[in-house]
């Protein structure tokens, strides 16, 4: 089959997804809950501008009351003949779990997208692991894997045509945050080659046993124990055919693409002897780490795309008969099992195969819990052992059951030629929303491949966002945090005394400070830690004051424009007048509407980020500096060992140790009174001659950070010569001052 030319866009795990599941929908019935709200949001965009599926119609969208809603309205809306999608993850899948179970009894097809999230359970995590889907592993759900962006949607194709010609619902899988939410450029299917695959007899069927009074039929019925039994076991015949349509899709899938997708994928070496077995966007990190770290070693790796049905035969197919020794790496807990879903699943494949190789367990990822090159390493160099650690842990210090790997999280493997880029943002102060654009103009308009992932503070607006950045001649399949960047920015100044920013800039490598401090004063301001590093590590020192250029053009506090073209400026990771040129084409495209005033404030701000940033000449005295000792502290030992080291986002250091005591979750009360960040640009100042005392500003401040403060006579005496009052109004505050403390 002749390959179209591709369609090539830049976007994220969720867009890719929406994309695919909007041709195959009718009803979208949708409750939005992290971080699968993207794909319920586009989905709705798209059908409020009337955009058609592949029966040429606008997919209805109903947004119900909670996810339990939502999925007894996908179960009503499939009963009618309408192809039915929804959207979830975490505690709203788990919801959905007992209409699941007569989705599946019923034989109705559906796909569910999950972007696999970490459940409550101790604590509160919206971030990613496979413990959502895992608890929904015996629905009777069809479930597929996809490891990256582009497999989100060419699995997702997979999902919806097999589940059609299949009769099996699919919960579609990709891994949260990691994969839903990363931006890169990848091809997009047209809809006309959707349709090609479509098996429009299948729909014709499904829609024929909807529930019509022209063929009445009852469904729901109760069964007693005298042929409950039979009925459940009259639908294995479905299960056992859906694995081969799911091939056929996959290989026709392969044709038209040239991206090759089996129920399992292996690769490596053919005579590998040790392999790792893996589902998600770890099994991107694998591969490359194998690629550019561990390559003409006998190692390998088996990707897990077809979970549920786990079909031995094709698991052993691709397995090599060289193997000695599996990993098999799961990203749930599953407390007091014998072992973790995934390894059980491999053990019981391997169970009466003659000399099967031995199996491992590790447990890796929980809550997003980075998984990096240096992890992979270990777990390799720990089937090396004569007795390797089994049931083990990556990516933490467990110094108390003592299941971890050690790892040296310096090993990289990007692809030589990659620019890493990371970002120091303030939750809602546009660097984000800058960065994404900065992932477009480069994806869109060279031909180079692009990689944006964000890590947010889960304080959300006024947190802390770090923004990872990668572009490069080769594709790049770096599913974990950069720690080797050639350039690092800082976007608000207050961060220099809070986070080790340059612990992963390189030698040599760019620094941005967004700053109101003048290159004097830096020596006063700047730790004596970032002095050092700056000076030994000879890393090119830049600032600007974005705030102030920001304020003056009209701008306000957003400055992602000017930080933007500023970025473009000191990479150069494109010519700057292309660069420049491709920003103010997004103004006018986001802009447009609002009036030339606005156009015109973007355009100033683009031009104030390219003339306004200053290099700063380090001094060598810096390679010395000295640190200030800080004044001496009596906190509690939870607010040294815990609170701090979170704080500075260095919380991954932390052993499990230190949370003995406290595994229930429950944590020690008062401790924002330790947790000072400090890091507004600008604070309101008490206006004592205009104040009448009334008190509404305290009132309705959100942070409860301005507070109306009586004192007496003593309390006056006693405080500092700038502690300013006024007399206090009212009856019976003759005596007393007044003041509003913010």
């Amino acid at each position: 089959m002749n390959k179209k030319k591709p369609i090539i866009m830049t976007m994220d795990g969720t867009t890719a997804a929406a994309h695919v599941s909007y041709a195959f929908t009718d009803v979208a019935a949708i409750f939005p809950i992290t971080p699968s709200s993207p794909m319920a949001e586009s989905v709705d965009e798209w059908a409020a501008h009337g955009r058609k599926n592949l029966f040429g119609q606008t997919v209805q969208v109903t947004e119900m009351q909670s996810e339990a809603g939502a999925a007894g309205a996908v179960h009503g809306s499939l009963a009618a003949g309408a192809l039915t999608t929804t959207y979830t993850a975490s505690q709203g899948l788990l919801l959905m779990i007992p209409n699941m179970y007569k989705i599946a009894g019923e034989l109705l097809p559906a796909v569910f997208h999950v972007t696999a999230r970490t459940l409550a359970a101790h604590a509160l995590c919206i971030f990613g692991d496979h413990s959502d889907v895992m608890a929904a592993r015996q629905t009777g759900f069809a479930m597929l894997a996809s490891s990256s962006v582009q497999e989100s949607m060419d699995l997702a194709a997979v999902a919806h045509l097999a589940s059609i010609k299949g009769r099996v619902p699919f919960m579609h899988i990709f891994d949260g945050f990691r994969t839903s939410h990363e931006i890169q450029k990848i091809e997009a299917w047209d809809y006309e080659d959707l349709r090609d695959m479509l098996d429009m007899d299948a729909l014709r069927e499904f829609r024929n046993r909807a529930l019509n009074p022209e063929h009445p039929v009852i469904r729901g019925t109760a069964q007693n124990p005298d042929i409950f039994f039979q009925a459940k076991e009259a639908a294995s015949s479905y299960y056992q055919k859906l694995p081969q349509i799911v091939v056929d899709y996959m290989k026709e899938v392969s044709e038209r693409t040239g991206r090759t997708y089996k129920p399992f994928d292996y690769v490596g070496d053919p005579n590998a002897e040790h392999v790792i077995v893996a589902m998600g966007s770890v099994c991107e990190t694998i591969e490359e780490t194998m690629n550019n770290n561990l390559s003409g070693e006998k190692i390998g790796l088996l990707k897990v795309r077809l979970y549920r049905p786990f079909v031995s035969e094709y698991f052993l197919d691709v397995l090599p008969k060289s193997v000695k020794k599996i990993t098999v790496l799961d990203r749930t807990k599953e407390p007091g099992a014998l072992g973790d879903p995934l390894f059980m699943d491999v053990k019981a494949v391997l169970f009466d195969q003659k000399d099967a190789p031995s199996v491992y367990g590790g447990r890796y990822g929980l809550g997003s819990k980075d998984t990096t090159p240096g992890m992979i390493v270990s777990i390799f160099d720990n089937m090396k052992q004569d007795m390797p650690k089994d049931h083990f842990t990556i990516g933490i210090e467990d110094d108390v059951m003592h299941t971890s790997l050690v790892y040296d999280n310096k090993i990289s493997s990007e692809p030589e030629g990659t620019i890493a880029c990371k970002f120091w943002g303030l939750g809602s102060d546009g660097t984000v929303g800058a960065n994404k654009t900065a992932i477009k103009i480069i994806g869109d308009h060279t031909d180079m491949y692009a990689q944006g992932y964000f890590a947010y503070d889960s304080k959300k607006s006024g947190g802390v966002t770090i923004s990872h950045l990668r572009f490069g001649k080769h594709p790049i399949k770096s599913t974990y945090l950069i720690n080797r960047a050639n350039y690092v920015a800082c976007h608000n100044q207050q961060y220099v005394h809070q986070y080790d920013m340059l612990k992963d800039l390189r030698e040599g490598g760019k620094f941005l400070l967004n700053t109101f401090w003048t290159p004097e004063e830096l020596e006063r301001q700047l730790p004596a830690s970032m002095k050092r590093e700056i000076a030994e590590k000879h890393i090119e020192f830049y600032i600007i004051d974005g705030f102030k250029y920001a304020r003056e053009i009209g701008l306000g506090s957003r400055i992602n424009m000017l930080m933007q073209s500023a970025f473009f400026k000191l990479t150069e990771v494109i010519p700057l007048d292309d660069a420049v040129k491709y920003l103010k084409q997004g103004i006018d495209k986001t802009y447009g509407k609002k009036g030339q005033k606005i156009l015109d404030m973007n355009y100033a701000a683009v031009d104030a980020g390219l003339a306004h940033i200053v290099k700063v000449d380090v001094p060598a005295s810096w390679a010395t500096a000295e640190d200030v000792q800080a004044p001496s502290r009596n906190v509690p030992a939870f607010i040294e060992e815990v609170l701090v080291p979170m704080n500075r986002q260095e919380g991954d250091n932390i052993p499990v140790s230190k949370f003995v005591g406290i595994e229930d979750g429950a944590f020690p009360s008062g401790t924002s009174q330790y947790e000072k960040r400090g890091v507004a640009i600008s604070i309101p100042v008490w206006n004592k001659e205009k104040c009448i005392q009334c008190n509404q500003c305290s009132f309705v401040c959100p942070h409860a950070s301005i507070r109306p403060i009586l004192l007496d006579e003593a309390e006056v005496a006693s405080a500092p010569d700038a502690f300013e009052t006024i007399q206090a109004s009212g009856k019976g505050f003759e005596n007393l001052k007044y003041r509003m403390q913010v």
